[in-house]
């Protein structure tokens, strides 16, 4: 019995910390191109202020949308409004099953697994483009990605990359994206972009 716990605990071990720094991406509206002008502004709330953790949320999404050729603009003159949305919770672990029926399959609810002392945590990143003319929610994009810093601002830079790495996503939903850190700049580069077998 020791040696089967044993196992199950180096098999989540392996899962979480040897596949290489990835994300997980999921377009809840695919697209193959956005309509306008790639000008956008954020949708803040009074809240956040310029040293808050939101902010560093928006710095490290301003930089990526730079790479793809968008320019951020104060007040009406952006043709997006831009949403951004994060949060860091400890991951559960549970045991998937293929016998089970339509009214009763799901992700089971266990309690937040911990290993050898180091709890993982799961760090989610959405963001949401409407157009400011109207309020139309034209693209909706997650990146999601576990590790064992509880610290969301230190997964803030491999989230926007990852959410941004093809912009738009399109069909199908799922995405895995692999990233490698590049040490020079002290940022991540991606590696691939390729559909999430489900």
């Amino acid at each position: 019995m020791k040696a089967v716990l044993v196992c199950a605990a180096l098999a989540a071990v392996s899962l979480a910390g040897c596949t290489g720094l990835h994300a997980d991406v999921h377009t809840a509206t695919p697209a193959s191109a956005l309509p306008g002008e790639r000008t956008y502004s954020f949708a803040s709330m009074p809240t956040q202020g310029e040293g808050s953790a939101h902010a560093q949320f928006e710095t490290a999404v301003r930089d990526e949308l730079a790479k793809q050729g968008f320019a951020e603009t104060a007040g009406r003159s952006a043709h997006y409004l831009l949403s951004v949305g994060y949060e860091t919770r400890p991951a559960k672990i549970g045991v998937g099953r293929s016998d089970c029926t339509a009214d009763d399959c799901g992700r089971p609810d266990g309690a937040p697994f911990a290993l050898f002392g180091a709890r993982l945590y799961r760090h989610t990143l959405t963001l949401r483009f409407f157009e400011r003319e109207n309020g139309r929610e034209v693209y909706k994009v997650s990146a999601a990605s576990t590790d064992r810093d509880a610290d969301p601002l230190r997964a803030a830079p491999a989230l926007a990359t990852s959410a941004l790495a093809r912009f738009p996503f399109g069909a199908p939903a799922d995405w895995r994206v692999k990233l490698r850190m590049n040490e020079a700049r002290g940022v991540p580069d991606v590696v691939s972009v390729k559909p999430l077998d489900r």
